[in-house]
């Protein structure tokens, strides 16, 4: 869940605000003794993860580590203020398919040493969607490092006692909101923000499993197409009959199925840990939970991939993580680092969080399944740690390895990063899931508002 793109036009405009950030983490000298890296797993644990492995990378190559912590909404104006002020980092960690995107529109990417790091590292160890994901008219612009997909969780012993079919399409969801929806419990809990761009990653997973693309082939935006009205008309009809009302955030929608008030959820697949009791911040609240931590974890399904009416298969939301490479980095020095989090560093990385840091890369050419070895056997939580593979079901294990390999985006296969990006800076669309949530305009209206505003954001790039 990362988050509008600024042109390259606008940098010195926005240097002088810079200034005060910038001098924190100057960048040193361009010898390759000493690199810069930012990382956007900016959380005091994943850190102090982090820096062990760049001290480990510091201890084989003797070439230093400045890591900074920098937090995804920041990303954008940090990236565009250091451009202007001469003072890229070497590489950046975590980054969002969008952003890699802004920044390869901006000139910014060194896809040449990121191409060599994927061939030196051999192409056919990593997931061919994630290669794809990653690349623009043959230039690797990134080294994707590991992806998190978009979860429907369902309440599986309600949907027993209930005799009801597995939600994996518009359908079954429908069928099961209705039967299950009451005064104690909600059928289904969905993002309505209008301000967080995780509405619009919820909302781009049901649009996603009915055909309905930000743009078409063509790089037209097509938010007003059949499919679209159709999916804003069934995201309308849940959230306004069968979720709670108000706006509902991130936090809200956990909350209302941990407390078991609700017998669906769209959510990251960052929710399992914390489902499983391992988070002492976010910990379950049903009844039930109170004597076993461990209820409402092995009372629920997983459905990664899902279909709608005007779809001939079921699509999968995701996101993908990469290790970038900028213009003005020390490319040697870059390149090993980046390698090192591919071979030696990398189950520690990704062992950070696993439920939300599927490889993607399976393992090397010696070994093509050393990787996903290792995080099968990685531990999840925070406050407590346990083997996912003992926390949760192979099932939901091959849910996850399916839903990374064939994940959808909107405006990514189209060439339209740089739209995306800026979509999720002004979030059009949950503006406008917001409005029919709450009331004020239909589902058509909703598609054309979404449609109008985004190709305004088009034609303002252009």
């Amino acid at each position: 869940m990362r988050r509008t793109a600024d042109r390259v036009k606008a940098l010195a405009v926005i240097v002088a605000a810079a200034v005060p950030v910038l001098a924190s983490c100057s960048a040193p000298e361009r010898d390759g003794s000493t690199i810069t890296v930012w990382s956007l797993e900016n959380l005091t644990e994943r850190m102090a993860v982090t820096q062990e492995i760049a001290d480990e990378f510091t201890a084989e190559t003797g070439i230093r580590v400045e890591l900074v912590a920098v937090e995804e909404n920041d990303l954008s104006q940090m990236i565009m203020s250091a451009a202007a002020a001469g003072q890229l980092p070497d590489v950046i960690g975590a980054v969002p398919l969008g952003s890699v995107r802004q920044m390869a529109s901006n000139d910014l990417l060194d896809s040449k040493t990121a191409g060599r790091v994927v061939d030196d590292l051999d192409p056919a160890t990593f997931s061919e969607r994630a290669l794809d994901l990653t690349s623009d008219g043959g230039d690797q612009l990134a080294v994707p490092s590991d992806a998190w997909t978009q979860l429907l969780v369902y309440r599986t012993d309600l949907f027993e006692e209930a005799g009801l079919p597995a939600p994996t399409t518009y359908d079954h969801i429908e069928e099961a909101a209705r039967t299950l929806h009451g005064s104690e419990l909600n059928g289904i809990s969905l993002a309505t923000d209008p301000g967080d761009a995780f509405t619009q990653q919820s909302f781009e997973y049901l649009a996603l499993a009915n055909g309905c693309e930000l743009v078409g082939e063509s790089g037209e935006v097509s938010l007003d197409s059949p499919e679209c009205r159709r999916a804003f008309s069934f995201y309308g009809d849940l959230t306004t009959d069968y979720a709670a009302s108000g706006a509902q955030t991130v936090d809200s929608t956990r909350a209302t199925y941990f407390s078991g008030r609700s017998a669906m959820i769209v959510w990251s697949s960052f929710l399992l840990d914390e489902l499983a009791g391992l988070r002492q911040d976010a910990l379950p609240s049903c009844p039930e939970c109170a004597d076993d931590p461990r209820w409402l974890a092995e009372n629920s399904g997983v459905v990664n991939a899902m279909r709608g009416p005007d779809s001939d298969e079921p699509a999968q939301f995701g996101e993908v993580t990469s290790w970038a490479v900028t213009t003005t980095a020390h490319s040697g020095s870059a390149r090993k680092f980046v390698t090192h989090m591919f071979d030696d560093g990398y189950p520690d990385w990704f062992g950070m969080a696993p439920e939300g840091k599927f490889p993607t890369r399976n393992g090397t050419p010696d070994d093509p399944e050393r990787f996903q070895r290792a995080w099968e056997n990685s531990e999840i939580g925070i406050d407590h740690r346990e083997p996912l593979s003992e926390v949760f079901s192979e099932q939901t294990g091959e849910q996850l390895r399916q839903g990374a390999e064939r994940m959808g985006r909107w405006g990514i296969p189209q060439g339209q990063g740089e739209l995306v990006g800026a979509t999720l800076g002004e979030l059009p669309v949950p503006r406008a899931v917001n409005a029919q949530a709450t009331g004020q305009i239909g589902a058509a209206e909703a598609a054309r508002q979404a449609n109008e505003d985004v190709a305004a954001i088009q034609n303002s790039l252009q």
